[in-house]
């Protein structure tokens, strides 16, 4: 994958307008049932949205990341669990009315991508925001939140009628930023394997080809052939990524297949993640 500024920031801009274009057409008796996310219905999903573009936005305009900052106050002495903090958002907006939270994710969403077109080049190049996984560059935030926007949008679509819609940006972005961060979902999981690398090939919407090193900071030499390999569809990849679905299922379809040493691409693709 290698988008520049402006396409990244075209794609993003799109995708937002493609969950805009959801929300517009769903039912409204929809948005108060279950959506493939476990535990949440679809006014949950939205909810979860607006928390992460509201933060977004404040980290790149440079203002208080107000939500965040509160959370880490009444957990103060505890590690951070972005799954608490995902929970507690969704929770706290649980008397809103639906209208509300969809309006509060679109003007968040706008405000996020106004203000990351607005960065300066050396900001684009060089800032760092403090995310809720750590320090992340702003093509890699703007990155997430399209993959958010993809895979939620996914979740929504499970059970609101409008059915499944893959487009080849937002899948082969999820792909993408779930590979770039193998090093650290490997890491995550206790698995060391420096020195190795990984070549994923994938067809259909969102289709592309990456050979990658499975240790911090390693790149592949030229013409180095790959240790594993997995190949397949690339929507039920992404899927995979988004942990929408489950890994031994994308193998028993045949949507995806390893090869080389089969045993490091197994564990390649069960900790294949696009999120922290």
């Amino acid at each position: 994958m290698s988008l520049d500024r402006e396409q990244l920031l075209g794609v993003a801009y799109a995708e937002r307008q493609r969950l805009g274009r959801m929300i517009q057409y769903a039912e409204p008796a929809t948005w108060d049932q279950p959506s493939a996310a476990d535990g949440w219905w679809n006014r949950d999903v939205m909810a979860h949205l607006a928390a992460g573009d509201t933060l977004a936005a404040q980290l790149v305009a440079g203002e208080p990341a107000t939500e965040l900052e509160e959370f880490n106050r009444d957990h103060e002495g505890s590690s951070f669990d972005i799954d608490a903090f995902n929970a507690w958002t969704v929770n706290r907006r649980s008397g809103a009315e639906t209208r509300e939270i969809l309006t509060t994710w679109g003007l968040a969403a706008e405000s996020f991508l106004s203000h990351a077109a607005s960065l300066s080049d050396e900001e684009w190049a060089e800032r760092r925001f403090e995310y809720v996984a750590g320090p992340i560059a702003a093509r890699y935030l703007v990155q997430t939140r399209v993959v958010e926007w993809f895979l939620h949008g996914e979740d929504m679509r499970a059970t609101n009628g409008l059915g499944p819609q893959y487009q080849h940006q937002p899948v082969n972005l999820t792909i993408d930023l779930a590979v770039r961060m193998l090093p650290w979902s490997l890491g995550r999981a206790g698995q060391d394997l420096s020195g190795l690398s990984v070549k994923v090939d994938v067809e259909g919407a969102g289709e592309g080809s990456w050979h990658w090193g499975l240790g911090s900071g390693e790149v592949p030499a030229g013409r180095k052939k790959p240790d594993a390999t997995i190949r397949g569809r690339a929507p039920q990849l992404a899927l995979v990524a988004g942990q929408r679905l489950k890994p031994d299922d994308a193998l028993l379809s045949g949507a995806v297949v390893l090869g080389g040493d089969r045993e490091v691409a197994d564990l390649v693709l069960r900790n294949l993640r696009a999120y922290p």
